[in-house]
C-alpha cells in the first residue's frame, strides 16, 4: 500500500518492516506495554539509521534499560504497582528490539531472558488480571506459558471458558499478552499464551523448532487447561495471529475438543508464500516482511533456503480445515501487504465448519493492516466479543 494515502500511522515511510514493528510495540500501550512518549523517543533516535537493526536492538534495548532501572527501583521503595507498570514496559521494549536481529547472539538472548523476568516479576505484582507463569508438558518436555485468570466478577465461581493462544511466526507469549488478553479475561475468559515450537522462550532457550503439526502442542495446551478447576473443559477455544492463520484453523480441524477457532490473519500454503517472497527478494523487489527473511531458517532450524522450503511444504490447510466442525472466526485486513485478500477468502471458503465469520477491516473502519497492526484494538474487541458470544462466560 502507498504510504502516501495509507492513513494509518507508519513512523518510518520508507521502511514497513521498522514502522510495522514500532507500531507493534506501541499498540501494548493499551494493556500497559508502552507509552508514547517513551516509543516517540526511540523512534526519533532512530532518525538517519533505518534499516539498521543493531541501531535498532540498541535504542530499544536502551529505553527497555531506563525504564526497568525506574521499575527495580519502585519495587524496592515497596510501590507494586508503579514497578509492575515500569517492568511490563521495559519487557515490551526489549523484544521488540530483539524481534529483528538476525543472526541471533549471546547478547539478544541476554536481553530477551531480562525481558522475560520483566514480565514475570510484574506479573506477581498485580491483581488483575491474575497471571500465572506456567509449564504445559508436552512430549516429555515442557512448553512455557502464561496463564491469565478469567475475571472472577464476570466468571462467577463456576469453571469458566478460555482461549489457547498460540503465537505467530514471530511474536511471543509476552507480546501477545499485550495485544488485548487483559480485555479477554474482563469478559470473563480465560487464556493460556503458549510459546509453541518455534517461538519465544521455546526456540530461544529450548531449542525447540517450529513444526508443521500444531496440533501436536495445541492438543498439550488443551489438556492443561481441562486439568485445571478454573476452566470449563468444553469451552476451551484457540486462537492464533499472523503465521497463526495456520495455526488454529488447523488445530480446531485435528483436536475435535476444541469449541471454537480464531484465525487472526489468514493462511493458506505457506510453502507458496515463501517461494513467491525468495522470487521477489531474488528479482531486487522489496518486500512487506515482519522480520527478516532470515528469521525463517531460524525458527525451522535448517540452513539455507532450500531446507526452508522443504520444511514448508507441510504448512498447508488444504484437506485439513475441510474437516473443522467448531464455529470459526476469520479476521484480516483487506490492504495486508503480507497475506493477500483471495488467500483469505479462498482459507474461509475451505472451511467445514457451518458456523464460521469471516470479517475484514477496510481503511475506511480501520484495521486494514496486516492482524490489524495498524489499529490493535479494533481487532481484539472484534474478536473477544465473538469468544464471548460463543463461549458465553458467566453461565
Amino acid at each position: 500500500m502507498d504510504p502516501k494515502t495509507d492513513p494509518a500511522f507508519r513512523f518510518f515511510p520508507t521502511d514497513y518492516r521498522w514502522s510495522m514493528g514500532l507500531l507493534l510495540a506501541l499498540n501494548a500501550s493499551h494493556q500497559g506495554g508502552a507509552q508514547i512518549d517513551e516509543v516517540t523517543r526511540v523512534g526519533k533516535a532512530l532518525a538517519g539509521k533505518i534499516g539498521n537493526d543493531d541501531a535498532w536492538f540498541a535504542e530499544w534495548v536502551r529505553m527497555g534499560e531506563k525504564v526497568e532501572a525506574k521499575g527495580r527501583e519502585a519495587a524496592k521503595a515497596g510501590h507494586k504497582l508503579t514497578a509492575a507498570a515500569y517492568l511490563m514496559r521495559a519487557c515490551n521494549y526489549y523484544q521488540a528490539g530483539e524481534r529483528f536481529l538476525q543472526p541471533k547472539s549471546a547478547k539478544g538472548d541476554e536481553v530477551y531472558a531480562k525481558s522475560v523476568k520483566c514480565f514475570a516479576d510484574a506479573a506477581k505484582m498485580i491483581n488483575r488480571p491474575r497471571i500465572e507463569s506456567v509449564e504445559v508438558p508436552y512430549k516429555g518436555k515442557s512448553l512455557p506459558a502464561l496463564f491469565v485468570h478469567a475475571d472472577p466478577a464476570v466468571a462467577g465461581t463456576k469453571p469458566a471458558p478460555a482461549m489457547v493462544y498460540l503465537d505467530g511466526f514471530d511474536v511471543t507469549k509476552e507480546i501477545q499478552y499485550f495485544t488485548g488478553v487483559p480485555d479477554l479475561a474482563a469478559r470473563g475468559i480465560a487464556c493460556l499464551i503458549v510459546d509453541g515450537p518455534g517461538n519465544g522462550e521455546s526456540v530461544r532457550f529450548r531449542k525447540l523448532p517450529l513444526i508443521a503439526e500444531t496440533e501436536d502442542y495445541a492438543t498439550a495446551a488443551y489438556e492443561y487447561l481441562a486439568g485445571r478447576k478454573e476452566v470449563d473443559a468444553k469451552r476451551v477455544g484457540v486462537v492464533a495471529l499472523s503465521l497463526g492463520g495456520y495455526y488454529a484453523p488447523r488445530a480446531a480441524s485435528l483436536e475435535p475438543r476444541f469449541a471454537c477457532s480464531i484465525a487472526w490473519g489468514a493462511q493458506w500454503d505457506y510453502h507458496a508464500v515463501w517461494a513467491k517472497r525468495f522470487e521477489a527478494l531474488d528479482s531486487g523487489k522489496v518486500q512487506s516482511l515482519s522480520v527478516p527473511p532470515e528469521h525463517l531458517e531460524w525458527v525451522l532450524g535448517v540452513e539455507g533456503r532450500a531446507a526452508a522450503l522443504e520444511k514448508l511444504k507441510a504448512f498447508k490447510l488444504d484437506g485439513i480445515v475441510q474437516k473443522m466442525k467448531c464455529p470459526f472466526l476469520l479476521v484480516h485486513g483487506k490492504e495486508d501487504e503480507q497475506i493477500p485478500m483471495a488467500t483469505a477468502q479462498t482459507c474461509f471458503d475451505a472451511v467445514g465448519s457451518k458456523h464460521k465469520t469471516f470479517k475484514v477491516f477496510d481503511k475506511e473502519e480501520g484495521g486494514h493492516h496486516h492482524c490489524q497492526v495498524d489499529n490493535v484494538v479494533i481487532g481484539t474487541h472484534y474478536m473477544w466479543d465473538w469468544a464471548a458470544d460463543v463461549l458465553k462466560p458467566g453461565t
